[in-house]
């Protein structure tokens, strides 16, 4: 499942062409994805400009001139790319399609991405600066979703009302951890992965970050708290690395495993910097440490670590 470096590679790939536009219909190609779609979605978005896009967690924003937003999840395996042209009714008018039929898809390749027609859902038909652009929602699997909020009553939405901070907002530091980790049993790695605790961090850059600050997963969360609930050293480390390893995800593109693409075509490659995920019986990168990445599973969830230099 896209994790956040991945949803914010996506917003920043449609932003360009999105920000500004005009939405001149929604083309709803089935009634639901994970979830039924809104009640009248196409009618209530369509002929309503784009203000722009931002992104809570794992949830694309798109904000309009109306007060209202459309959220989605990028699920599994949902993807957005990005056309030139307009159609209208199954009919190609004024179609600016590059050489060959294709999407505007720069960048390599390392892996197929979904080019199924039949599993194109959602169809923001839009007028821009440069032109008419279509922005398809593609989602084989269907564990992508939609929804339709008006943007004033978002913190009572249920997808972001019991979210935690940001982990590159000014809001996250170790002595807000600290009183929430505080006299916790749950071993560490389940405790991260709590997104009231903080919104968006996913399995694999949460194995990141502990390796990064040589704390186990397996470790109690709570044992990271003095008795008189201060940070120890070892959490304030921690918060550097969640922020450090969020941050290289996102300059490298997010790591696009499996179904995931970025909305231009192209993979990130953060996935070959990985010191710990994926990474099972390969020596641990730590400098002196010796020891092999090891594989566990926590709550279904595997976990990669080194037992030598994590503690």
């Amino acid at each position: 499942m896209p994790e956040l470096p991945e949803v914010e590679t996506v917003r920043r790939g449609l932003e360009p062409v999105m920000a500004g536009a005009l939405i001149e219909r929604l083309e709803l190609r089935r009634p639901d994805l994970r979830f039924p779609l809104p009640d009248a979605l196409s009618e209530r978005v369509s002929g309503r400009r784009i203000l722009g896009l931002s992104r809570r967690a794992k949830y694309l924003l798109i904000d309009l001139d109306n007060g209202w937003t459309i959220l989605s999840h990028l699920g599994m395996s949902g993807s957005f790319r990005i056309e030139e042209g307009r159609i209208e009714e199954g009919r190609i008018e004024e179609a600016r399609i590059r050489e060959g039929g294709q999407s505007d898809m720069p960048g390599e390749f390392h892996h197929a991405r979904s080019k199924d027609e039949k599993h194109d859902h959602v169809v923001f038909h839009l007028e821009t600066g440069a032109g008419a652009r279509r922005v398809i929602y593609n989602d084989p699997r269907r564990f992508g979703f939609m929804d339709l909020f008006e943007r004033r009553e978002m913190e009572n939405h249920p997808a972001f009302r019991d979210l935690g901070p940001e982990p590159l907002g000014n809001q996250l530091d170790a002595d807000l951890l600290a009183e929430r980790l505080a006299g916790k049993n749950q071993p560490l790695k389940g405790a991260l992965l709590d997104q009231r605790l903080i919104a968006g961090l996913g399995n694999i850059y949460v194995c990141e970050a502990l390796w990064r600050s040589h704390l186990s997963p397996l470790r109690k969360a709570g044992t990271l708290v003095t008795a008189g609930g201060r940070a120890r050293p070892p959490l304030r480390d921690l918060v550097t690395a969640v922020r450090e390893v969020i941050a290289d995800a996102i300059e490298a593109g997010g790591s696009s495993l499996r179904d995931h693409i970025q909305t231009d075509g192209s993979l990130g490659y953060f996935q070959h910097r990985f010191a710990a995920y994926d990474r099972e019986g390969e020596p641990c990168r730590t400098e002196g440490c010796g020891g092999t990445i090891t594989r566990i599973v926590q709550s279904g969830r595997s976990t990669f670590y080194c037992p030598d230099c994590q503690k």
